[in-house]
């Protein structure tokens, strides 16, 4: 809460993910309309007092989609950079207590999921597992674990050499003692950081794999399904490729405004700069 009083960015990127977050979870209460519900006749209309958002191609309330759509991204995000922060970290903090034989199989192992594209990473292992809202959870956790893996390995290595780490050595510890109790901690910040910073990716990624087809399905509401499907109204009705796009935008800047907050409210050497 200091933080929060002492960094107004920080405040209000908190402030404006919270939002966002609780507009996700109030979906049903909030939405004004089913978001699958069709009507023929509302079709690709413009904001009015009935639909504030305008309706698409089938006649579906903009905003109760794009509600709906927030649900279908954040679940599938954090679920993957989730699953990601547990593997990849894991595998990090093993190659760095452990080194030797286990470190340079854990690390060639990701050097070489490193070597694929993001994209094309990710494509590929929807193309084994079927275009659907877990496949795309499952190819992102994939595609951002060797990123965890590297980022806390290298202060990990640092802190297995600390004084406190040799001592917790001598008295007896145990070795999952020693990693979660004397070294996890001191990788807090790193973690908080660095996470906040691939959700906001994570959120670009899924939404490029819905748009490509590849995530999630139709009926189901997803912004980047949105931004797919109203790009060929363009000219008769923007409003939802138009609505859907901008949602994406707010949320991926809210978890990257979140994620330099964090970075600059945590780091030492950048606290007291402007």
């Amino acid at each position: 809460m200091r933080a929060l009083h002492r960094n107004k960015l920080l405040a209000f990127a908190v402030a404006f993910v919270a939002l966002q977050i609780i507009l996700a979870l109030g979906a049903p209460i909030i939405a004004p309309y089913d978001p699958m519900a069709q009507s023929v006749i509302a079709r690709l209309k413009g904001p009015t007092a009935a639909h504030w958002l305008g309706t698409d191609q089938l006649g579906r309330d903009v905003l109760a989609r794009i509600l709906y759509g927030y649900r279908t991204s954040l679940i599938a995000c954090l679920l993957s950079v989730g699953a990601a922060l547990v593997l990849g970290g894991a595998l990090g903090l093993l190659a760095a207590y452990y080194r030797g034989w286990l470190d340079r199989i854990i690390m060639r192992v990701m050097d070489v999921l490193f070597a694929f594209p993001v994209m094309l990473l990710a494509i590929g292992i929807i193309a084994v597992l079927g275009p659907q809202t877990y496949s795309a959870s499952i190819a992102i956790a994939v595609v951002y674990t060797p990123i965890f893996a590297r980022l806390l390995r290298g202060p990990a290595l640092v802190l297995c050499e600390s004084e406190y780490v040799a001592g917790a050595r001598a008295i007896g510890a145990s070795d999952a003692r020693i990693i979660f109790l004397h070294i996890l901690p001191n990788l807090a910040s790193v973690i908080l950081v660095q996470t906040s910073l691939l959700l906001s990716a994570a959120i670009l990624v899924e939404a490029s794999l819905s748009f490509l087809g590849l995530g999630t399905q139709p009926p189901t509401p997803s912004l980047g399904l949105m931004l797919s499907e109203g790009r060929n109204f363009l000219m008769l009705s923007p409003w939802s490729a138009l609505f859907a796009g901008f949602a994406i935008l707010f949320l991926s800047f809210g978890f990257n405004l979140l994620g330099d907050a964090l970075r600059d409210t945590l780091d030492p050497r950048l606290r007291g700069q402007p």
